[in-house]
């Protein structure tokens, strides 16, 4: 079943996802095979110039964020992402559900994507939360965690739109974990057009001598250095 013939939902189950959860057990984070065609790239960047799609703009150096743009989608949000939100929820609560047992953490979440939304919102996290970046050469993103009220999944997925080493050069993400009593480790991943990068939104379970800590982790972007990127 190939991405030009297959649903999305399709796509994101036929993953390799025993691979795909070692990864995220291991490293905090993992990047899947190819998902969205090079038309559906296209048609979200192509969303960026739509600004009815979107609830607002944010200049990211005006906050000290880093340097670049992005913009949070307004409702309706468009129906592939909430597919994809959807089957990305369904396949990552196990790894939620492990994280949470081994740090002792009492949060409990729904085995349906709809019913977790139900719960932000009755928390007061009703606002759409997934956006489109706009980089250009020299910008970058700072070091960060996305946390937008006190509910929150321990992860996260980004998509890549555009073709490294030929839409632009540079622009890496990075993840940092501050591990306990040790220094910082970095993983960086050049992410790949039509490709999902899973990746830990707040912190992680890490094996230490005493049994399971929590590992701080943050990401950002590397400079981009020519071109523009669109994740």
């Amino acid at each position: 079943m190939t991405a030009t013939t297959a649903s999305l939902a399709d796509r994101i189950g036929s993953q390799d996802w025993p691979r795909l959860t070692d990864e995220i057990d291991a490293f905090g984070c993992a990047q899947s095979g190819p998902l969205l065609t090079d038309g559906e790239c296209a048609e979200f960047v192509a969303m960026w110039d739509e600004a009815d799609r979107f609830r607002t703009t944010v200049d990211m150096a005006q906050h000290r964020y880093g340097q670049g743009t992005y913009r949070y989608f307004a409702e309706p949000v468009p129906e592939p992402i909430m597919t994809m939100r959807a089957e990305f929820y369904h396949r990552l609560l196990p790894v939620a559900r492990s994280w949470a047992n081994r740090l002792r953490d009492q949060t409990q979440w729904p085995d349906d994507f709809a019913d977790w939304l139900s719960e932000c919102h009755a928390a007061g996290q009703y606002k759409p939360t997934p956006l489109l970046l706009r980089y250009t050469a020299g910008d970058w993103n700072a070091l960060h965690r996305d946390l937008y009220g006190d509910l929150v999944f321990p992860l996260q997925v980004v998509i890549g739109l555009d073709r490294p080493g030929v839409d632009h050069t540079g622009g890496e993400f990075m993840l940092v974990e501050q591990r306990a009593r040790a220094q910082s480790q970095g993983t960086v991943t050049v992410l790949q057009q039509g490709h999902a990068l899973i990746f830990t939104t707040r912190d992680r379970p890490m094996r230490t001598k005493r049994g399971w800590s929590r590992c701080a982790v943050r990401h950002g972007v590397s400079r981009v250095r020519s071109g523009h990127r669109t994740p």
